[in-house]
């Protein structure tokens, strides 16, 4: 397991702050990152945490997956690394 973990079913009103600040509770958290639509700029409900250590990654994921926040029940789990899909059938 890494350091990486992805946090999803975000509410679209989350930002950075408050997804780090909930993240803190469990460690160090390194980095915080809500991915938003390149066009609209709006959130697509998704984001990614890093930790400083494995354990408190795992922690954060134990901790956190199912927590409520900002009205949404999110889900936690480790981010995985992979090749992006692309949308063209070509």
């Amino acid at each position: 397991m890494g350091n990486k973990i992805y946090v999803g079913n975000l509410s679209f009103n989350t930002d950075e702050d408050t997804l780090q600040s909930l993240f803190a509770e469990y460690g160090n958290v390194t980095s915080a990152k809500i991915i938003k639509d390149r066009d609209s700029g709006r959130s697509k409900g998704f984001g990614f945490i890093e930790m400083s250590t494995e354990d408190e990654a795992h922690a954060a994921i134990s901790g956190a997956n199912g927590k409520e926040l900002d009205g949404r029940q999110i889900k936690v789990n480790e981010a995985k690394d992979g090749p992006r899909r692309s949308n063209n059938r070509y």
